[in-house]
This record gives structure tokens, C-alpha cells and sequence, in this order.
């Protein structure tokens, strides 16, 4: 071992076991008679250094004063019961609410939902649908019901009938069949269940994930969303646009066109597509040719869609197109007609870690979200050995009556019954209490199932219960999380009592503030300044003129009207006090009294005038008024600080402060 080596581990042996002398519990000083940890001064004091260097003996005492009268204004503000006003109680509610925030989130479930969004990213998708239409609160049979009915028409597209025919058949999606046209709406052709291409977050998150799962050309079983239950069958799996840009050269058919009136459309987008591809500008052909007015003006450039957004027809073009600034062949886009399509800019996905930030604020803000909510609540029921009574959920089944959903449902025979719903730790709910959670949540809407709504309002009830249980243990649970909230309280009733006594006060005491400037004048002083006039002429032969009015001692204002006309402003005159630096013009002549000669500018010429050189004088408080502010905030901070050390005694314990340092 080197001797290099050998001493550098001695030392770090000597500095670890100096500082493990030092226990954070240890008493470092008493305010008021108030202990003060190690912990607590160490935890801040790391928090506000870099960590990992040593630590300064210069700067920890400068921080330790700090911290000293950190924890005076705090103390003073408790006494004052600052921390018992209503609205700091709902303002550090609200900091609460969200530091808790992380711990009712499932890491691992939360990044497995990251990286599922993200493979998905990488994929568009088109799919067909057949759809039967349920709604949540459905009763049992009525679900049984449609989902048999599900079952069946996937059956018959097993044994090889054709998707289209029995979505006809079945689907209760409108938009599947042709709508005749009403005062309302033109005609508009059904779409087969088609729903053309999408990516993730585009549909509900359980048709989302069956449609990523269903291979091209596989019809997938009934699958229930808040809608209904789907039969899908995914169509085309193509490697994501990402974020793209099209132009396009539209013809349309005319509705109700012939063959042969559609056969020409089809002939001229021909045309126009060979003189393409012989070089002609796509811009020029679409200014001349293209039908749709809205983009031909701009070189027929549409706006910025998703997949979801655009014709599949239109989608699969622009996924054929091999490089930006290359056009498609002509496209048929039902009901509208023939495009020629340029792709303009393209974005493709960006890496993982390029997406992250996005997916995760996507994902927490959709559907899926509810699965690390889940993930909570199951470690959390684990954790505290959650137990349940079904049986006393049931027996709402026959107290909770349909005018519950006219908000109007009697609890009174319901709060008679107080047998164990659940227990959760050291806590236990009743029905009682289950009771007067179902009238507080009565509401007038839809008639719905009673014993399906009862097991609803019975998993929200538990659900609130298991996490409203751990978020009062959050403060004993997490170290980490109590010293912070200290940090939050303690922060907010620093700032609230300094505005009192500081920030505003110095805004609000306008006779303080003025018999502080007054005594404190001389810190605010003007230096050598020139009273002065400059003049800017656009018309220089009228130079001579203007100096012969400025030797007169003819007043400014006068000179305007002398050498200006209504018709023509000539003369423009700026006049003020300068110190250095104010004025370039002012700095290139000598600061003495004076008439300076021409001075040539972009559009004429300029003369200034030095009436006088001004000995240097006191600001009024109006011209240094945001300083001097500044300067008694200061000096009344520094009175505060003196008045609380002169009322709470303060006690440093300096063998222990050695130790740290």
C-alpha cells in the first residue's frame, strides 16, 4: 500500500469519526428555551451548500446566524398564532397536498406504464369496430345481455363472414351506416366501423390495449370500455409518422357523378401527377389546379393532424412517402375525391428518454392512471392487514331505495344499523358511517342498478378511507416528509410575518421611510450633472439660426415655434439634467457650460447647449425611491432582528458546534 493511500485513509477515518461523535439528536442550541437538533440545523444547512464539500468553519457560522434568526421570526410569528389564521391553514393544506403527492404514486407501476406508452408510440394502427352499446352502470343482464350478443357476431366473422357485412348487422355505432342528409346535416356515408388509423392515447384505454394485442387480420373478443363492448379487428400496423407536415393537390368527384365524369377526375389527376414527376413545381400545379381553396393559396399545406385526424386513404399515402419534399401517387379519398400528396416536414419519435417528460404527464392524466392508483391502495391494504364484512355492504342492497338518485334518500333506518364494514390498520368503518357517506354523495341523475350502485359507492367509500389512513401517517411514516412540511410551515409564516414587518411596511410607512431618507440622504447622491438642452435639426441650414435664438436666451419652447411650421417639424428639442453615461450625445462634448459646435447624426444635425454644470446634491426620495425602499427594508430588518434577540435568549452550544465544524 502506498504511503499516498495509507495517509488519505487515515484522514478520511479521522473526519468520519470525528463527525460521528456529533448525534443528530444532540441539543446544538436552545431558543426561548426551545431545543434545536443537530438534525434540524444540518438537514437545512445541507440543503442550502453543496454536499460533498467540506464544510467551511467561515460560512457555517455565517449560516448559523442566519438560522438563528430564521428561527426567531418563526417563533415570534407562533406567538403572534399566525400559524392558527384560516388562510395559512388552507395555503400549507394545498403545499401538502402536493408534497404527498409521490407517495400515493406506484413508481414501478407508473414507469411500466411509461414504457408501455412508449412502445406503442412507435406504431400506428388501423382498426374496425363493432360496437354494442352499454352503459357503466348497466344491470348485470343488460351487460350479459350485450356481450352474448358480441360473442355471437364475433362467431360468425370466425366461420368467415365478412367483417363490413356483420358490422352492418350488428354495430350500434351511427356512424357505421349511411345518415341521410336533414336540415341538420348533408348525407354522410357510413364508415363500415372503420376508424382508420389512431396511435396511443387516441381511443379509451381498454380499446387502446386489445387493438395493440389483435394481430393485422385477427378479430379480438368483446371488449368492455365505459361505452360498451367491441369487437375489433386491426386492418394495418405501420411504423409511426411521428409528427409530420402534408400539402396536398386535391380533385374532387362531384356527388352523384357518373363513371365517365369521374373517369375524366381521374385521367386529370393523372396528368398532373406525371407533370410532377417531369418535373413541374407542386406548388405552381396547386396554385393553378387544386380544389381546395382553403390550402391552395399556401402551396396546399394543411395543418399540423395526428394519424387520427387525416383520411386512412390520406394516411396510408403519406406513410409510402420515402423522404420529405416527395409527393405520393394519386390517392381516392371516398366521398371526396383525388389527391396528390407532398410530404412537407416530418418529426419522427424521438429515444425514450426524449419522451419521457410527456408520456409521463400523458399518462398520469388519463385512464390508465387509475392502475397506480390501484397498485397504492392493494400495498396499502396489505400493509395495514385491510379485513372486510361484505355481508354489511349487502344489507344496503334493501335500505338504499331509488330516491338516492333524486337526492333525496332517507339515511335515518340506515344510520340504526353500525355493524364492522371494514377495518384498515387501527381503523374501523361502519355501516353507520357507510351511511352518512351515501347521503353526503346523493345527487339527482340517472336511475341506476341499486346493487351495482351500492358496490360502487362501497369501493369509493373504502378506497377514500385506505388513503385518507396513510395520509395521516405520513408525517410519523417518512422522516423526510415531516421535515419538509416543517421546512413549507415554517417558510410560510417566515414570509407572512416579514411582509408585515418589512416588505410592506416599508411601502405603507411613508413617514418612516421619509425620516429615513432624510437622516440617510447622503447615501443617495447625484454627481457632477449638466443642465442642458440638445437640439436636433433634419434641415442643417437652419443651424446658425437656431444657435442666434439660443444666444438670445430665447426659452426652448419659443425657439419651437420660431423654427417650426405647422406643415413641417423641423426641430426637436430634448432638455433635462445629465449625469455621465446618461446621454451619448452629451458625452461627446466637454462637460462645460457651452454652445457645442454641428454634430452630424443619420438624418441632420445636433447642437447641445450646456446651461450649467450642477455640484453634486442629494436624490430626492423620489428619484432613488426604489433604492432607498430597499435600504429601509434593510434597516428595519436588522431592528427586528435586534428586538427579538433582546426578547428571546438564545444559547449556543459550542462544543458541540466545534464538533461539526
Amino acid at each position: 500500500m502506498s504511503l499516498k493511500l495509507s495517509a488519505l485513509l487515515l484522514f478520511l477515518v479521522l473526519v468520519f469519526d470525528a463527525y460521528s461523535q456529533v448525534d443528530n439528536s444532540a441539543t446544538l442550541m436552545s431558543i426561548a428555551g426551545k431545543p434545536v437538533t443537530v438534525g434540524e440545523f444540518m438537514s437545512i444547512y445541507q440543503k442550502n451548500n453543496v454536499r460533498g464539500e467540506a464544510i467551511d468553519k467561515k460560512s457555517m457560522d455565517d449560516y448559523l446566524d442566519l438560522f438563528i434568526n430564521f428561527k426567531l421570526k418563526v417563533l415570534q410569528a407562533e406567538q403572534l398564532g399566525l400559524d392558527t389564521v384560516s388562510s395559512f391553514i388552507k395555503e400549507l393544506d394545498g403545499y401538502r397536498d402536493q408534497l404527498a403527492k409521490p407517495f400515493f404514486t406506484d413508481e414501478a407501476t407508473l414507469n411500466s406504464l411509461i414504457q408501455e406508452a412508449y412502445e406503442r408510440k412507435k406504431l400506428d394502427l388501423r382498426a374496425s369496430h363493432i360496437y354494442f352499446r352499454v352503459k357503466p352502470d348497466a344491470t348485470a343482464q343488460d351487460t350479459l345481455n350485450s356481450f352474448n350478443k358480441a360473442m355471437e357476431a364475433r362467431e360468425k366473422i370466425l366461420k368467415g363472414e365478412r367483417f363490413d357485412k356483420v358490422v352492418m348487422e350488428y354495430s350500434e355505432d351511427p356512424s357505421a351506416k349511411d345518415r341521410e342528409a336533414t336540415a341538420q346535416h348533408p348525407f354522410m356515408k357510413g364508415n363500415k366501423g372503420d376508424l382508420g388509423y389512431f396511435t396511443v392515447f387516441d381511443m379509451v384505454y381498454p380499446f387502446e390495449t386489445a387493438a395493440y394485442n389483435t394481430q393485422v387480420g385477427q378479430v379480438s373478443k368483446p371488449i368492455r370500455t365505459d361505452y360498451g363492448f367491441h369487437v375489433i379487428n386491426v386492418t394495418d400496423r405501420i411504423p409511426a409518422l411521428g409528427d409530420f407536415v402534408v400539402a396536398h393537390l386535391f380533385l374532387g368527384i362531384p356527388k352523384g357523378a357518373n363513371a365517365a365524369d369521374s373517369a375524366k377526375v381521374k385521367s386529370k389527376i393523372d396528368s398532373l401527377y406525371t407533370q410532377l414527376k417531369a418535373g413541374a413545381k407542386f406548388e405552381d400545379l396547386v396554385k393553378i389546379y387544386s380544389e381546395d381553396k382553403g390550402s391552395s393559396s399556401k402551396g396546399g399545406v394543411l395543418p399540423k393532424r395526428g394519424v387520427n385526424r387525416l383520411m386512412p386513404e390520406f394516411i396510408a399515402a403519406i406513410a409510402n412517402i420515402p423522404n420529405v419534399g416527395d409527393f405520393s401517387v394519386p390517392v381516392l379519398t371516398p366521398g371526396y375525391g383525388w389527391h396528390i400528396v407532398k410530404l412537407v416536414e416530418r418529426k419522427p419519435i424521438g429515444t425514450f428518454d426524449e419522451e419521457k417528460v410527456d408520456l409521463k404527464q400523458r399518462v398520469m392524466k388519463d385512464s390508465r392512471a387509475q392502475q397506480i392508483t390501484d397498485a397504492v391502495l392493494a400495498r396499502l391494504k396489505n400493509e395495514y392487514n385491510f379485513s372486510e364484512n361484505l355481508k354489511a355492504r349487502d344489507d344496503f342492497y334493501t335500505l338504499v331505495t331509488d330516491s338516492i338518485f333524486f337526492g333525496k334518500w332517507d339515511p335515518s333506518k340506515a344510520l340504526e344499523k353500525n355493524q364492522l364494514m371494514f377495518k384498515i390498520g387501527t381503523s374501523t368503518s361502519t355501516q353507520r358511517e357507510f351511511a352518512r357517506y351515501l347521503a353526503s354523495k346523493q345527487k339527482k341523475g340517472d336511475k341506476k342498478d341499486i346493487q351495482l350502485y351500492v358496490n360502487v359507492m362501497y369501493e369509493d367509500f373504502v378506497n377514500e378511507t385506505v388513503l385518507n389512513y396513510e395520509n395521516g401517517f405520513l408525517e410519523t411514516k417518512y422522516p423526510d416528509f415531516r421535515a419538509l412540511m416543517k421546512e413549507y410551515r415554517d417558510g410560510i409564516l417566515l414570509f407572512d410575518l416579514t411582509d408585515q414587518k418589512v416588505w410592506a411596511k416599508a411601502i405603507k410607512d411613508t413617514s418612516g421611510l421619509q425620516e429615513f431618507y432624510q437622516k440617510s440622504k447622503k447615501n443617495y447622491m447625484w454627481g457632477p450633472r449638466a443642465e442642458a438642452s440638445i437640439y436636433t435639426l433634419k434641415n442643417p441650414a437652419l443651424s446658425q439660426k437656431v444657435r442666434n435664438f439660443i444666444k438670445s436666451g430665447l426659452k426652448d419652447d419659443d425657439i419651437l415655434k420660431e423654427v417650426n411650421s405647422d406643415s413641417a417639424k423641423v426641430l426637436t428639442i430634448e432638455s433635462g439634467k445629465y449625469s455621465r453615461k446618461d446621454n451619448s450625445l452629451i458625452d461627446t462634448v466637454a462637460f462645460a457650460t457651452g454652445i457645442s459646435k454641428d454634430i452630424a447624426v443619420k438624418g441632420g444635425i445636433v447642437i447641445v447647449n450646456i446651461r450649467r454644470i450642477l455640484s453634486p446634491e442629494p436624490k430626492s426620495l423620489n428619484e432613488a425611491r426604489g433604492l432607498i425602499t430597499a435600504d429601509y427594508q434593510n434597516f428595519l430588518e436588522k431592528e427586528w432582528i435586534g428586538s427579538l434577540k433582546a426578547k428571546y435568549t438564545v444559547v449556543v452550544n459550542r462544543e458541540v458546534l466545534a464538533k461539526i465544524k
